[in-house]
């Protein structure tokens, strides 16, 4: 069926994969975009981005009750939460927080320039770095309120995540991309360069 086409017809029907290819490539890089962070004016804070403004593979917990809801991010110098309301996703300030996990418990200090609670205590930093998951029950007085809540970070150590910073799984998106545009413009160099089309005119011109 191809060798019936006239040489033109013939590239273009060699390269329609190709195109396909391409095509699906993009599709596929879209697909794997990271969603934006939702916003803090009328969102629960259910979306973890809420909880850094980076993009980042650290640990991650979640914790909910009836009167407030907590993202909380497990950083290198820090663990930091960010604390709303539930019903009306009011963020808490000024309040009075305290973390545990096992045996250790420690504050958690307020940053009006962030809204977030963090702990930088040492060996609390420690315990929840180590591989394994870590029940943490976070104690919260604001005022008149006060609610225990209680989750858990699941945490695979720092040379896990030393590991996926510096070397990730996969090539990128990106890559296969250039590999792809790389591939397609030396299949068309050399369909170019075969002379196909000029053979096959001079023998229409002979006959």
């Amino acid at each position: 069926m191809i060798d019936s086409l006239n040489p033109r017809k013939r590239r273009w029907h060699l390269l329609t994969p190709l195109f396909a290819a391409l095509l699906f490539l993009f599709c596929a890089a879209g697909a794997v975009a990271s969603p934006g962070a939702h916003g803090p004016n009328g969102e629960h804070l259910d979306g973890p981005a809420q909880a850094g403004s980076g993009a980042s593979k650290a640990p991650r917990m979640e914790a909910k009750s009836e009167s407030f809801e907590l993202v909380g991010q497990l950083r290198d110098e820090e663990f930091s939460m960010l604390i709303n309301r539930f019903e009306t996703n009011e963020p808490v300030l000024e309040a009075k927080v305290e973390i545990e996990t096992g045996a250790l418990k420690a504050p958690a200090r307020f940053h009006a320039d962030q809204g977030d609670y963090a702990v930088d205590d040492a060996a609390f930093l420690k315990a929840l770095k180590a591989p394994g998951a870590h029940a943490v029950v976070v104690t919260i007085v604001a005022g008149a309120e006060s609610d225990l809540l209680e989750g858990t970070l699941t945490s695979e150590g720092a040379d896990a995540h030393s590991h996926e910073d510096g070397h990730g799984h996969g090539m990128p998106v990106t890559a296969w991309l250039v590999l792809a545009l790389a591939a397609m413009g030396l299949v068309l160099y050399a369909l170019s360069r075969r002379p196909g089309g000029r053979t096959a005119t001079r023998s229409g011109d002979a006959q």
